[in-house]
């Protein structure tokens, strides 16, 4: 099984460390949320995966290229020459067949991926979305009434909502329904919903951190820091050298798609490339 992982983004709500690196290479302890991703869903059965990359992707790829990969896992680069969208970019993936997933690169979570694929094919689903509870707290007394007559005056009342986790389930018919040009993944579920499409939810109580905002990056770091066990990492490899994890030659990493200049070197067209 294969999951696309979407890391093109340009990270503004964590400016100014965005300027400089990806958001996908922000680290969470003494790695990249991007490693705990792939490490997450390797855990789980995945054996290949796809970055859709853009702003900063070098980096990405400089990374990885260092990066303890297992044998068994495939690692693919595809390049947006433009943006997308986070459904849109699913389009700069060959050959996506069958059931796979989707997910941002700034998901941190310990979501059971085989329980939400397993969902996915229960439902007979076009696509599923991974969702967790998110309390939304109002700082302000709130009014109820009726033709300007209170009725009841709450104060600083807590909300809870059921909200996309970033992670998601596609069978290959999704696609079908992909226009033409940039598309937005709330667009595309509106799509499969008006074509009468199948679209489940799961319901997860997983840990669950959207890192893309300071306040979640500050949560998950601290969180990971007091328990990385609980994240699938051993404590004796957080506080050992990291030259002990990284492989003697080069991990196999593929690149598909390259943008057409990266720093001093000139690229055209497309590429494959494998480092072994």
């Amino acid at each position: 099984m294969r999951a696309v992982i979407l890391a093109g983004g340009l990270g503004t709500r964590l400016r100014p460390y965005t300027t400089i690196i990806p958001k996908p290479l922000v680290p969470v302890g003494d790695r990249p949320v991007l490693e705990h991703i792939i490490d997450g869903l390797s855990r789980h059965g995945i054996r290949r995966v796809d970055l859709c990359v853009s702003h900063l992707g070098e980096l990405i790829e400089a990374y990885l290229s260092q990066r303890a990969i297992s044998d068994e896992l495939d690692v693919r680069f595809h390049w947006e020459d433009e943006p997308l969208g986070t459904a849109g970019a699913m389009r700069s993936v060959p050959d996506l067949e069958g059931t796979f997933i989707a997910m941002n690169g700034d998901v941190f979570t310990t979501l059971d991926y085989s329980a939400l694929v397993a969902y996915h094919h229960e439902q007979e689903a076009a696509l599923t979305i991974a969702m967790h509870t998110s309390q939304v707290t109002i700082g302000l007394g709130v009014i109820e009434h009726e033709s300007d007559i209170v009725t009841a005056y709450v104060e600083k009342p807590t909300l809870r909502y059921q909200v996309s986790m970033g992670v998601y389930v596609y069978d290959e018919r999704a696609l079908d329904h992909l226009p033409a040009g940039p598309c937005q993944f709330p667009d595309l579920v509106h799509l499969l919903l008006d074509a009468g499409e199948r679209v489940a939810a799961f319901r997860s109580d997983a840990d669950w951190y959207d890192i893309g905002t300071q306040e979640e990056y500050e949560r998950a770091s601290q969180d990971f820091e007091h328990d990385p066990r609980r994240f699938g990492v051993d404590p004796d490899e957080v506080t050992q050298p990291r030259s002990r994890r990284l492989l003697a030659g080069e991990p196999r990493v593929v690149t598909e798609s390259v943008p057409q200049e990266v720093g001093a070197a000139q690229h055209n067209g497309h590429r494959t490339e494998t480092l072994e």
